[in-house]
């Protein structure tokens, strides 16, 4: 289970999202399978510390003033990989919506998809589905998942449903976004010394901050993620502008 805290961990002054912090951060979750193999485990294993890493951040990001987390947790192109690997992944996802949606639920914070979450698994469709209408009205954090998601899919979605409204606008295809409804993306996190996007958030990263760091996902812990946040307080974002 999540175990949110009930009280945020860090004052509202000290608050990353409350100062100078980002509002939202992605993190692009690479390193499970190297994980394993550094321990000579199978990967199975690598994925399942990689849930757990996932809960210990989603814990954390709940206490920092975060309105927004996006995780990159299986993309589009990850059907490729093999058969009985793909199998275990979904049972992961299963797993964890079953055992974390009440916390989610009780702790305020809000499920949402990203990317075409439809060509799952009936059961899995049905337990996500659920999960969003538990959590539609919470309002402390934004926990979005990306499933079967690729950026370049959602934009060439977004600007086909901008072109039928009429006029195809940077405001119009932002409009219809799977974001749409999420705060601008502020920071965009890669762990396993990956240093690229991966059709991940592509239109939305325009002008993210970026970090990367060597460390592998299932390693990845709230120090560190404390450590990037405060990171992102000393970058002078300027949008293109001096």
């Amino acid at each position: 289970m999540l175990g949110f805290a009930k009280k945020a961990l860090v004052s509202e002054a000290d608050s990353p999202a409350e100062s100078t912090g980002p509002r939202h951060v992605a993190i692009i979750m690479d390193g499970n399978g190297r994980w394993a193999k550094k321990r000579h485990l199978p990967r199975a294993l690598g994925h399942k510390k990689g849930v757990e890493a996932v809960r210990e951040i989603v814990r954390y990001a709940a206490t920092t003033g975060l309105e927004a987390l996006s995780l990159y947790a299986f993309s589009s192109e990850n059907w490729k990989r093999p058969e009985d690997e793909v199998s275990d992944l979904m049972g992961l996802l299963r797993a964890f919506i079953k055992s974390d949606i009440d916390e989610f639920a009780a702790n305020d914070v809000r499920l949402k998809i990203l990317g075409n979450y439809k060509v799952l698994a009936p059961d899995i469709i049905e337990l996500i589905e659920d999960a969003i209408t538990r959590t539609a009205h919470n309002t402390r954090t934004t926990l979005a998942v990306a499933l079967n998601y690729g950026a370049q899919d959602e934009l060439v979605r977004a600007a086909q449903a901008a072109a039928a409204e009429g006029a195809i606008t940077e405001e119009a295809i932002t409009r219809h976004l799977d974001t749409a409804d999420m705060p601008p993306l502020d920071l965009v996190i890669r762990t396993s010394g990956e240093q690229r996007l991966s059709n991940f958030m592509l239109w939305q990263a325009a002008y993210a901050e970026l970090w990367f760091t060597d460390t592998l996902w299932p390693d990845f812990g709230p120090e560190e993620f404390g450590r990037a946040l405060a990171e992102f307080t000393t970058r002078e974002r300027r949008y293109g502008g001096r």
